[in-house]
């Protein structure tokens, strides 16, 4: 069955916040990656180069604190309430399906599921209700 864990966007201070977060609840952060350091570096403008393309910061049992710095059109609109999304992680490819097409009927597919350079099968949707889903299934994962 498939874990959920919430994702944040932030206007360019996601490190400022999740330093911040790992004070509070301790740990180490398991992923830190910068846009400048992805496949895409060249489509990001030399000021945004140094954020956050993901991190992500373990708390409690089997629970995730993930986040971005939502840079350029990502951010355009981003605002209180609409700044987060509920990020499902899948045990296998047809799960990954089942919950993305069951989810996004109706709704509005941003990112239909694809090969990601990550190495996951990955996908983002906003359901009919107007709440923002990630689908990530991690080929590197660990049953």
């Amino acid at each position: 069955m498939a874990t959920i864990n919430p994702y944040l966007n932030f206007p360019g201070n996601a490190e400022e916040a999740f330093n911040f977060y790992k004070s509070v609840f301790g740990g180490e952060f398991t992923a830190v990656q910068r846009f400048k350091d992805t496949p895409e570096a060249g489509k990001v403008c030399e000021e945004d180069a140094n954020k956050l393309m993901h991190i992500s910061l373990p708390i409690g049992k089997g629970n995730v604190l993930m986040a971005t710095d939502a840079i350029g059109p990502m951010g355009s609109g981003l605002q209180s309430g609409n700044n987060f999304y509920l990020s499902l992680a899948p045990e296998s490819e047809d799960e990954a399906n089942h919950l993305f097409n069951g989810l996004s009927a109706g709704g509005n597919v941003t990112v239909p599921m694809n090969k990601m350079f990550w190495g996951a099968y990955f996908g983002m949707f906003t359901d009919k209700f107007g709440i923002h889903w990630m689908v990530n299934y991690d080929y590197n994962q660990r049953n």
